[in-house]
């Protein structure tokens, strides 16, 4: 027996991109050697950085630390401010797109300067480029669970990914990139040809359930990020399922989103279940 860790802030973003009659959201293949979900497909994001809480805080506008908490559901406006700076780093560097007051050529160039060292801070301040925090809307919160070593409190956020910029995986935390309608990703984790850990599997199976993008933050909006504390529970016979808040076999007895209230993994997939 281990000490229980302590999860990790981090911020992961949804980025959605309007289409005819549906929408897509780009989706990330984590490299195979990856410490955490190595091999899956993800929405970009990460863990919150020391840097995330520094002077780059006040390169962030459209909402203040008390519009900031209130969004997250948070007691600490800091730290809710520097989640929205986490959630914005993470998605520059993973796929290239800024949520930012920022010229479209400009993207691609400080994109490189941030690989060869540069950190996002010094981009933001040298090019007086100001961080757009209404550009994110609070959709959900989930912790992993208890007994895993690595661990993250990620909030996730949707975002419309800027019109003019480009989406483009960074090849080295992760390895493909693509845009994907909630449907062709689900069909694709039936298929076997992407792996989707429990928080991307609900989170696109809710997705699918609404006809557009407006819908869909339209809700995100109406309600506080629910909290999501996924549980291990042992079904006997070797079979592990992992519960969701609701279930009888999870501590919290009252539902937190929709859905089923458990994943089984079978076939090499997770796949959703009721009790």
């Amino acid at each position: 027996m281990t000490d229980e860790v302590a999860p990790r802030p981090a911020a992961t973003v949804i980025l959605l991109q309007r289409r005819d009659r549906v929408f897509a959201t780009f989706m990330v293949k984590r490299h195979g050697k990856s410490g955490f979900m190595a091999g899956a497909h993800v929405f970009p994001g990460g863990a919150l950085d020391d840097t995330d809480r520094g002077p780059i805080i006040d390169r962030l506008v459209g909402r203040s630390r008390d519009e900031a908490a209130q969004a997250l559901g948070e007691t600490d406006g800091d730290l809710a401010l520097a989640l929205h700076v986490a959630a914005i780093r993470e998605t520059f560097e993973e796929v290239g797109v800024l949520l930012a007051d920022v010229p479209s050529a400009e993207v691609a160039p400080a994109r490189e300067r941030m690989r060869a060292g540069t950190t996002l801070t010094s981009l933001i301040a040298d090019a007086g480029w100001w961080l757009r925090a209404d550009a994110l809307v609070p959709y959900a919160r989930w912790v992993t669970p208890a007994v895993e070593r690595r661990r993250f409190d990620a909030r996730f956020f949707f975002a419309i990914a800027p019109p003019d910029q480009e989406a483009a995986h960074d090849r080295e935390e992760v390895v493909a990139g693509e845009w994907l309608t909630p449907q062709e990703a689900l069909d694709a984790s039936v298929r076997g040809a992407i792996v989707l850990a429990p928080p991307t599997l609900r989170t696109l199976e809710e997705m699918s359930s609404y006809a557009d993008i407006d819908a869909l933050l339209s809700y995100a909006r109406s309600r506080p990020p629910p909290l999501v504390r996924p549980v291990f529970h042992d079904s006997g016979n070797g079979n592990w399922a992992l519960t969701l808040p609701g279930d009888p076999d999870h501590p919290e007895r009252e539902r937190v989103i929709p859905g089923t209230t458990r994943f089984v993994l079978l076939d090499g997939r997770f796949q959703s279940r009721d009790p």
